[in-house]
């Protein structure tokens, strides 16, 4: 058991996965967050758009996301989309204004990946950010690990 939890921690350290324990999922450092669960990880002039971790694990197994089309405007706070798990179905909103670049047609097949990939393969826009300065209003990944400890404590 020891041993496990030796490799467990030597390959998450390796994969630059936190190991801490806590009542909730994973929160990545170089990333922004919006209060409604959304992670944005910018490029230059883009941003990657997802889902967070904490949200797929409250939402439980996806079995539909429906995406917006490739050169739709999103309005940062507004929503773009909606993830459908067998639990609920959530509306997906965007952390930045801008133009949707790119969708992850994977999730067409495999909504899953939101699941079991959220920052990565689970991603679900790419849009280019047309005002730079809506990134200051999110939180980063210290203020959002916090919020989640206190949203959950509430329920």
């Amino acid at each position: 058991m020891a041993s496990r939890l030796l490799w467990a921690s030597r390959a998450a350290s390796f994969l630059r996965i936190s190991t801490i324990n806590r009542g909730f999922s994973s929160v990545l450092k170089d990333l922004k967050y919006a209060d409604t669960h959304e992670w944005v990880k910018v490029d230059g002039s883009s941003a990657i758009i997802g889902i967070t971790d904490h949200a797929q694990d409250h939402l439980g197994d996806v079995v539909y996301v429906e995406l917006p089309d490739v050169g739709n405007e999103v309005t940062q706070g507004k929503s773009f989309g909606a993830v459908e798990s067998v639990k609920a179905t959530s509306d997906i909103n965007s952390p930045v204004s801008g133009e949707v670049v790119d969708v992850n047609t994977e999730l067409n097949g495999s909504p899953g990946l939101v699941n079991a990939s959220p920052y990565d393969k689970g991603w679900i826009i790419k849009v280019q950010i047309k005002d730079q300065n809506e990134l200051d209003s999110l939180m980063d990944s210290e203020r959002y690990t916090k919020f989640c400890e206190e949203e959950d404590a509430k329920h």
